[in-house]
């Protein structure tokens, strides 16, 4: 099957402090999306979309596309408000993204058959993509999607607290997905915002998979989402896992779901760029990946 890698990477990063997205992390300055191309390829993908802020394209052309452009088909998407649209009238003090749903809408164009998202932030391992190929071949409408989780346990950061989609899977399905924010360990109790959070629970960490045939309902729920929002909102995001979750809820959508045993890891604070560096020489030095991607 022909499938789409779809890079999620026009985030601000406010609590990282930049664009740490193309931060250099591996041992010869890669960065953490090139992982995720690498092995995403591997498992067979044909085509990588990147969904960018305009100022940042000619640096992710230059470096990841100038790697990789003899070996799988590249576009360049940009998230930005010239998408929105025309019945919405944009805050004048609003800056934040619209979140991953505008994110995969600002990609359309690119999105000719069934894709799968990643955050450009983090790394997945090197077994999500296969996986994720299996769930995509069960696929056969728009009403239908995949999820690859992770044990919660495994995708923590040592310097704060993440948001996770705290996933409820039952027989190869999910039945539901709870953003859940400030997840830690504290006085050796892993919690969240809302109390304790198992350790080994399902979590999504963005890898969904869908088919191009789902734009037309993703379009309309973000359609929504903007005729509800109030003038004072400039903050609000729409989300893919709400999405889902809601989509989910109604009836209108069915995940097909399977467990990755990789352990994640990635870059929400600066204290983890060192974590990263340290943890990617160590995949490089085992023979995980080559030398050089």
């Amino acid at each position: 099957m022909n499938s789409t890698l779809l890079i999620l990477a026009a985030g601000l990063g406010s609590r990282f402090g930049g664009n740490k997205q193309i931060s250099n992390v591996g041992p010869n300055g890669e960065i953490l999306m090139e992982y995720s191309i690498h092995d995403a390829i591997k498992a067979g993908f044909k085509k990588v979309v990147f969904v960018l802020k305009e100022e940042m394209i000619e640096s992710v052309k230059a470096t990841v596309g100038e790697k990789f452009k003899d070996r799988v088909e590249l576009c360049y998407a940009v998230q930005d408000y010239s998408s929105l649209p025309s019945f919405y009238s944009l805050p004048p003090e609003r800056t934040k993204p619209f979140g991953t749903v505008h994110a995969v809408l600002s990609a359309k164009e690119y999105l000719t058959e069934p894709f799968v998202t990643v955050n450009a932030d983090d790394y997945y391992g090197v077994s999500c993509f296969k996986l994720m190929q299996g769930l995509l071949d069960r696929i056969s409408s728009g009403s239908e999607a995949a999820i690859v989780t992770y044990i919660l346990k495994n995708t923590l950061s040592d310097n704060g607290g993440v948001t996770r989609g705290v996933c409820t899977v039952s027989d190869g399905e999910l039945v539901r997905v709870d953003e859940t924010g400030g997840i830690q360990l504290k006085d050796g109790v892993l919690a969240g915002e809302n109390g304790p959070v198992p350790e080994d629970s399902q979590v999504s960490m963005n890898l969904w998979g869908f088919s191009n045939l789902t734009l037309s309902r993703m379009e309309e729920y973000f359609n929504s989402f903007l005729s509800s929002l109030k003038p004072e909102e400039i903050k609000a995001e729409c989300l893919l896992p709400t999405m889902v979750n809601d989509m989910l809820s109604s009836g209108e959508l069915k995940v097909y779901a399977a467990q990755s045993g990789d352990r994640w890891f990635g870059i929400t604070y600066k204290a983890d760029k060192e974590d990263v560096e340290s943890k990617l020489k160590e995949l490089h030095k085992s023979g995980v990946y080559p030398d050089t991607l």
